[in-house]
């Protein structure tokens, strides 16, 4: 075989074969699975998006509003499913942005949800904090609605009980009565559930929620009640008790912008990682909800657009060879490489919360949480398809990418 014919082959495999310059988001729940069912088309969806050993050939990353398990559990459950390695770097869950409040890490908190968080708030930084049952036990006459778990004796532990500092939700509790009723005492009294008050505080302890979720889908036919419902009854209850409405620090997880740029930044990593040396451009977001995955990618779409880097150039360049260091210009070229995306192009599935027949994206109601501002036209997806597969074959289209 000559060489001319050698290098021919090569120029026609490199042009079959070129390097992706995008990234993909994928939702799990009603997107991969149903509960604990895996959906249908999704292994084959995934086997599209790795090479024969089983390696990713495309920046991918999964982000959920799940915030009741560790990042390496939700890889290894993915791994499993899947049938791929999955790492905990390609994982975002809803309270995984709450790493970088470190402002409050070393504050008391108090924490509410399910699963194992306390060893989550100790993965993210969190030093001192004290769970709902905890406080139960401290205090043992505050949770009075189960009569067979009234006790009436005075606990000696509630005279060493340091005042709680912030309240950390991290998700639905199992027993939303003796979370709703703790949380609103804790507040009313700024931490120290054991006394009285004159007048409710008009500024209460900071509050860090993950997942506004109003719903979620799992195997039953109609969506489940999610961390949004619990806490529209805390809003509720707070405003009506007090007179004053609960205020949040922060929201993080779906819709919330900083969940996405974390998205953006683990997507470059991955990147790097498979060995790709083109940064990417483009991020395809897959979700069943138009309330948070359409509407969280489309209000990131809209900064990248209003982003751009071609400015912090323009005043880099003026200045480069006066006032620019050399470490000031490694942090400039990191940020143009994880941070290179132009375009989130939201894709809805049919396979979980949203439904064709019964959705009405003209309508009015507003499942979202009450601080997200309403905007029907970012609840719109850019792409409809009926499962993970047909979103997949969408993108490759888009893409050119065979």
């Amino acid at each position: 075989m000559n060489i001319s014919y050698c290098k021919y082959l090569s120029s026609i495999i490199n042009h079959i074969v070129k390097e992706p310059q995008f990234g993909l988001l994928f939702d799990v729940d009603g997107v991969l699975t149903r509960g604990r069912k895996l959906l249908p088309y999704t292994r084959e969806a995934f086997r599209k998006l790795v090479k024969p050993t089983g390696e990713f050939r495309i920046p991918t990353v999964f982000v959920t509003n799940a915030s009741n398990e560790l990042h390496t559990s939700k890889a290894a459950k993915l791994t499993q499913i899947l049938e791929i390695p999955i790492l905990p770097e390609q994982v975002i869950l809803a309270h995984s942005p709450l790493k970088m409040y470190t402002q409050f890490h070393k504050k008391h908190c108090l924490i509410s949800g399910q699963g194992p968080i306390a060893d989550i708030a100790k993965n993210l930084g969190f030093t001192k904090v004290t769970t709902i049952e905890q406080l139960c036990d401290a205090f043992p006459n505050l949770d009075m609605v189960d009569h067979r778990k009234r006790r009436g004796f005075h606990s000696p532990f509630r005279d060493y009980f340091l005042p709680i500092e912030a309240v950390v939700l991290f998700g639905e509790p199992v027993r939303w009565e003796t979370c709703l009723q703790l949380i609103i005492d804790v507040l009313m009294t700024n931490g120290n559930p054991s006394s009285p008050i004159i007048r409710p505080p008009i500024s209460h302890l900071p509050i860090l929620a993950t997942n506004p979720d109003l719903l979620w889908m799992d195997e039953a036919a109609l969506p489940r009640f999610s961390h949004g419902s619990f806490m529209h009854c805390l809003e509720s209850l707070y405003h009506k008790i007090s007179g004053y409405p609960l205020q949040y620090t922060t929201i993080v997880g779906k819709p919330s912008e900083i969940t996405f740029y974390h998205a953006e930044y683990l997507i470059s990593h991955h990147a790097h990682e498979i060995g790709l040396k083109q940064p990417i451009k483009r991020l395809y977001a897959i979700g069943d909800n138009p309330n948070t995955d359409v509407y969280g990618a489309n209000v990131y779409n809209r900064y990248l657009q209003s982003r751009s880097l071609s400015k912090l150039n323009q005043v880099v360049s003026q200045t480069a060879t006066t006032t620019l260091s050399s470490d000031s210009r490694k942090i400039v070229d990191n940020a143009q490489h994880y941070y290179s995306a132009e375009s989130l192009e939201s894709i809805l599935v049919c396979t979980g919360v949203y439904n064709r027949e019964t959705y009405d994206e003209t309508s009015g109601e507003n499942h979202g949480h009450r601080d997200m501002i309403l905007d029907l036209k970012l609840r719109k997806a850019k792409h409809i398809c009926e499962h993970v597969l047909d979103a997949i074959q969408l993108i490759f289209n888009i893409e050119q990418f065979h």
